[in-house]
């Protein structure tokens, strides 16, 4: 799955017109994962089940060593223009919800269910609707 999002993106930058969106077609059907061409995914990403569920933005931006449980959505919000900025390390649990022009900082956890819809502080874990910081 993430080998033909990388496949297909290529193609998109290249400016090949036809072809990455048919592939792209392809993933969303096999894998039932939204992953557009333009989204920016760093290396050693991790989608848990082949990123059954998993909606991602099309300018949304995944750091390094991220996990994305299943049935993650990577969202814009209404009005607004800018959208999630996943920075490295992060975990994000099943199910959650990462809405908005909203920085998810270096080594966060979003616990399974969570609705972000402000910046997580690196290191930090959150949980609940809207998600807020968890006790250590």
């Amino acid at each position: 799955m993430l080998k033909l999002f990388r496949f297909y993106s290529w193609l998109h930058r290249l400016g090949i017109p036809l072809l990455p969106k048919l592939l792209y077609g392809v993933n969303r059907i096999l894998f039932a994962v939204v992953l557009p061409p333009t989204a920016k995914i760093g290396r050693n990403v991790t989608f848990a089940y082949q990123g059954l569920g998993v909606v991602v933005h099309a300018q949304a931006v995944l750091g390094d060593d991220v996990y994305v449980g299943p049935q993650v959505i990577i969202g814009g919000r209404a009005g607004e223009k800018q959208v999630p900025v996943i920075e490295s390390g992060v975990l994000l649990g099943a199910g959650c919800r990462v809405l908005g022009p909203v920085t998810i900082g270096r080594g966060a956890t979003v616990a399974a269910g969570a609705v972000v819809v402000k910046d997580v502080a690196a290191g930090s874990s959150v949980a609940g609707v809207p998600a807020k910081p968890m006790p250590v």
